[in-house]
């Protein structure tokens, strides 16, 4: 079996805001609203892979927001979301998995709590404050940027991480990450390879630990990924394939495509898992 791990925003799926073309399908409603889309060519080709391996979204969205997602083919027997804290069994959340999450972020918790009274009194933040199932944090902030820095400064980065996306701000326990998420699943499943996919921060340690890395051209430079961090016995920079391709044929083979990329990916030998 592979498995191949997906990250959703921004990788398969993309917001009202991005302009995507006009061949796409409404993936997610929202009061109503139609608020994210997939292109026709990656609804159609996510079907093959679907056919080829195990995909599993994984996704920092916590369960509600995952659970307005509709990408059309059918329901997944996996899925991890609030970045791989909540393990998704054909759609129900497995509870000793979370407890395991919990006892894995535990040592983080005095920062946690911390990060939560600085931000309860930041006068930069703009949005509610949510602690997301007791795993991270989560808001919007003004100069997201110095509020980053600022918490930093304040923080234990030895348990905790600090970042932002646009004008949201995380804190994260260092221990919950997407990359331990699949390194657990991994551990559960036994599947004789797996891959990844993402665009952001917060996938790099699901990249880092996969066989094979899927990402966007740019990637590496973008996130200031070099070696001598490791993956397996190979370095990151050499197991991440970026794609700046152009879109690739329909076949028997199974085909992943974002936005801007596709990607081919050939479930053969482990050896030869991608053809580009």
């Amino acid at each position: 079996m592979i498995a191949f791990h997906t990250d959703l925003d921004n990788t398969l799926i993309y917001s009202y805001k991005h302009d995507i073309g006009p061949q796409k399908r409404n993936v997610e409603l929202y009061q109503g609203r139609e608020i994210s889309y997939i292109t026709e060519e990656t609804y159609h080709l996510l079907q093959l892979v679907k056919n080829e391996m195990l995909i599993v979204p994984t996704t920092t969205r916590t369960l509600e927001q995952y659970q307005r997602i509709d990408l059309g083919i059918g329901p997944f027997p996996y899925a991890l979301v609030c970045n791989g804290g909540v393990l998704l069994v054909n759609g129900v959340p497995d509870e000793a998995w979370y407890q395991d999450s919990l006892h894995l972020v535990s040592d983080s918790r005095e920062e946690m709590n911390l990060a939560m009274e600085l931000l309860e009194r930041e006068p930069r933040r703009k949005f509610e404050l949510r602690y997301i199932e007791k795993l991270f944090i989560f808001t919007k902030c003004n100069d997201p940027e110095t509020v980053v820095n600022d918490l930093k400064t304040s923080l234990d980065t030895k348990y905790v991480d600090v970042f932002s996306n646009g004008e949201k701000v995380y804190v994260v326990p260092q221990t919950l990450n997407k990359g331990t998420a699949v390194d657990r699943l991994r551990e559960k499943l036994k599947p004789e390879f797996v891959i990844a996919a993402g665009d952001s921060t917060f996938d790099i340690p699901m990249l880092s630990t996969a066989d094979r890395g899927l990402v966007p051209s740019g990637f590496t430079q973008k996130y200031e990924i070099r070696s001598p961090e490791k993956n397996r016995g190979n370095d990151i920079e050499k197991n991440i394939f970026r794609c700046p391709i152009r879109k690739s044929s329909k076949n028997k083979n199974g085909v992943c495509c974002s936005r801007y990329y596709s990607y081919r990916i050939i479930p053969l030998a482990t050896d030869s898992v991608f053809g580009m």
